[in-house]
């Protein structure tokens, strides 16, 4: 069993003491790794080691830093199936996907990269005679990239490649459920010429070594990818410095299938949502509206489209559409929702079990019939390959019913009625909207959520101005 050890200003550093985490390899409740607990000493000296790299590299050309960032993305390139795999054991979801993580890591390194010619400040017209007023962007300093656990690779690049492109250092934190693809992408920076000091990773858990990143008065800002709860600690903790965050939490993203909609895109689009790293994406479809008219047909080819993903150990079998749940407490959860939805009066119109293997944590892929707008399956996230159907009979029901959550990341509209969508999009309170297709973002939008989703938000142009901060110049002529 592999042991990792912090990366901390440019070196593996050995932790002083015995206190170890033991990662879990969710398809087989296996131990595979262990990965330091990290003493806030050690959480210090990488924070140190930040503040003390960030000056020179912040005077480098725009340019010459997103040349660093195009030679990592290429030697990211050069690892991808060891990675994939490395990303599959630890989380579960399957190859095909982790493989898909890994490249689109390595292009939004060359995306951000590409930001180093195209970060703007402004001339602003003054009110007094031969006077100039500048607004600069500048980096904020230092930075702290704390990863969730389902796509924890390409968070890495979510979160270091805006900042190091706009001049900041960065300490990540992985997730102790997925630490271990981390240490490897630390073992791939370390074999480019990024400075020292400039990237540091130190694991533990999030109320111990997190909470020194985020008390921290060095920390100018933290990046925060996670639940609602977790977030909102983070807030407070940050507050005693008025310490910036940027936070994208939970979602229960509404799709709305109208009578106008094509059926069996609808269909495939919400199960492909739906299953897609075993339904636990913050962004995906979880609950659904479908007007009555069509409900019925709409209801029987979801349940055969769901009906038809396999889901297995994605390391022994590369055919299956999911794998399993990332622990016992995300299992669990499903368990409970689904059995008070029952209890309330909702119908299992497919699946509702625990896979076979009882070895990992798989769930049958499952649509809940029969739900009301007031069950705990309708208003809570779920996180899982699970999906409940509400029916509604006007639009305007549907809107309300979408909008009455307290999360705002994702939704999603189908019809071919370009002005009842349109309509529908002007109607959503929510961040992201998609229209005749399935929940996924790209790099080049902006991933934002509204309510308790988060504040701030990630990707393109908007998300790479969260990591600087301005300055404006008042400059008086004789």
């Amino acid at each position: 069993m592999i042991h990792y050890s912090n990366y901390i200003n440019g070196q593996f550093v050995e932790s002083p003491h015995s206190n170890t985490i033991t990662v879990i390899n969710p398809a087989t409740s296996a131990a595979i790794s262990t990965i330091p607990n990290s003493s806030p000493e050690q959480v210090e000296a990488a924070i140190a080691a930040a503040e003390a790299a960030q000056p020179a590299w912040a005077a480098l050309p725009a340019v010459a830093r997103g040349k660093h960032l195009h030679v990592l993305a290429d030697k990211i390139r050069e690892y991808i199936e060891p990675l994939a795999r490395v990303i599959t054991e630890e989380q579960g979801k399957i190859l095909g996907l982790a493989r898909v993580e890994v490249n689109f890591t390595a292009d939004y390194l060359d995306y951000m990269a590409e930001w180093g010619r195209r970060i703007e400040g402004e001339i602003i017209e003054s009110d007094r005679p031969k006077e100039n007023i500048f607004l600069y962007h500048k980096p904020i300093g230092v930075v702290a990239g704390i990863l969730p656990w389902n796509f924890p690779f390409f968070l890495i690049a979510r979160k270091l490649a805006p900042a190091l492109i706009t001049g900041n250092a960065i300490v990540l934190k992985p997730s102790e459920e997925t630490p271990n693809n981390a240490f490897e992408f630390c073992k791939i920076l370390a074999q480019t010429d990024i400075p020292a000091g400039l990237v540091n990773l130190i694991s533990g858990y999030g109320a111990t070594a997190g909470r020194v990143l985020t008390e921290s008065p060095k920390v100018g800002m933290i990046s925060f990818t996670g639940s609602v709860d977790t977030g909102s600690r983070i807030m407070a903790t940050a507050a005693q410095n008025i310490t910036r965050v940027n936070l994208e939490l939970g979602g229960k993203a509404p799709a709305i299938v109208t009578a106008n909609a094509d059926i069996d895109l609808a269909a495939t689009a919400i199960q492909a949502s739906r299953v897609i790293n075993s339904g636990q994406v913050c962004n995906c479809a979880e609950r659904i509206y479908v007007q009555r008219s069509v409900a019925d047909a709409f209801t029987a080819k979801l349940v055969e489209k769901m009906q038809a993903a396999r889901f297995g150990n994605p390391l022994q079998d590369e055919t299956v559409d999911y794998g399993p749940m990332i622990n016992k407490a995300g299992f669990d959860k499903i368990v409970s929702l689904l059995a008070r939805a029952v209890d309330d009066g909702a119908q299992i119109l497919c699946g509702g079990q625990r896979g076979a293997d009882e070895s990992g944590y798989y769930f049958e892929p499952t649509v809940v019939g029969a739900c009301t707008q007031q069950m705990d399956i309708v208003t809570q996230e779920i996180f899982g390959p699970v999906i409940p159907v509400v029916i509604f009979d006007e639009i305007e029901e549907a809107i309300a019913m979408a909008n009455d959550t307290e999360y705002g990341l994702t939704s999603s509209v189908f019809s071919n009625d370009i002005n009842e969508a349109m309509n529908l999009v002007e109607a959503l309170k929510f961040g992201e909207t998609y229209i005749n297709r399935e929940h996924f973002e790209a790099m080049q939008g902006y991933h934002a959520g509204w309510r308790k989703s988060g504040i701030g938000g990630a990707d393109g142009k908007h998300g790479l101005y969260e990591f600087m901060q301005t300055q404006v110049v008042y400059l008086q002529r004789s």
